[in-house]
């Protein structure tokens, strides 16, 4: 006969780290703890890229493109990279989509299981640091081809405004200020945000100037997906503001993206951002 006992460890008093918790109790479920032969294993699995954000005064936007590759073959044309993390913040994913997707699926839980046991929601900068972490015990696999490297945002309910993180391969954390981007498109996206961001965006233009950069990035970067009209996947967009965070609706995406896709038939390299005078910033959205 079966003992259906809850084993003694789950009765126990103990961390409110769901992820340490389960590193003493049943190490080999972590995606980190998984052994791989020698060598880089990079080339076999998924990548998927690139992730943009910006603030706005009042909150944040989180954009993903849908493409992930495999080598130089397009693996999926629907990926979703961008999730919530709780009610407040947001992740995006770059790297090898696999472990990516699982390492945000242990962060959501190891936020909710802090909050039930202490009773309390974690700090940004508390939740920033969990998913340090995280990246830090997968230092193995990066090593092997496998990383991992995402973005983290949320809105600071103490400060009242919203807030940017990015991460290296080791864990490292830094907080950027204003806008950022990740991923194999990364460079091309940055250069799309700094010609167009600006201090006093509002919800939409944050969401377009992200749109924008996004459209950059697959223009130079064969890995990243733009706007694909004829099967009408469009990026994943997630705005965070002191209401929480919302995932914005395909139609509301599908119809800035055609607007979007439609400039570019007038301007194939984008929008201009006037050098000088008073609305310098206002052409970045004409």
């Amino acid at each position: 006969m079966t003992d259906a006992r809850i084993p003694a460890a789950y009765l126990r008093p103990g961390t409110s780290s769901f992820s340490d918790f389960i590193a003493e109790n049943a190490p080999d479920l972590l995606p980190a703890r998984r052994s791989l032969p020698a060598g880089s294993h990079g080339e076999i699995a998924p990548h998927g890229t690139t992730i943009v954000a910006a603030t706005f005064p009042g909150g944040l936007v989180m954009a993903g493109d849908r493409r992930a590759t495999m080598g130089n073959v397009i693996a999926q044309r629907d990926i979703e990279k961008v999730f919530p993390a709780d009610e407040y913040s947001v992740v995006g994913i770059a790297g090898t989509a696999g472990l990516a997707v699982e390492m945000v699926r242990l962060f959501q839980v190891e936020l909710e299981h802090y909050e039930k046991i202490e009773g309390s929601v974690l700090s940004l900068d508390g939740k920033a640091n969990r998913l340090s972490a995280l990246i830090r015990a997968n230092l193995g696999m990066a090593m092997q081809g496998l990383a991992v490297v995402p973005m983290f945002a949320g809105y600071d309910l103490q400060r009242g405004v919203g807030r940017i993180f990015g991460y290296d391969v080791t864990g490292g954390r830094h907080e950027e200020s204003s806008f950022f981007t990740v991923g194999s498109g990364s460079l091309f996206a940055r250069g799309a945000l700094k010609k167009l961001y600006r201090d006093d965006l509002d919800r939409e233009e944050a969401v377009s100037i992200c749109l924008q950069a996004l459209y950059d990035a697959a223009d130079d970067d064969s890995a990243t997906g733009g706007p694909d009209l004829t099967r009408r996947i469009f990026p994943v967009v997630w705005v965070v503001t002191a209401d929480g965070g919302v995932r914005l609706s395909e139609a509301e995406i599908g119809e800035l993206a055609d607007r979007v896709v439609g400039g570019r038939m007038v301007r194939p390299d984008g929008p201009l951002a006037p050098l000088t005078g008073p609305d310098a910033g206002e052409g970045g959205l004409r």
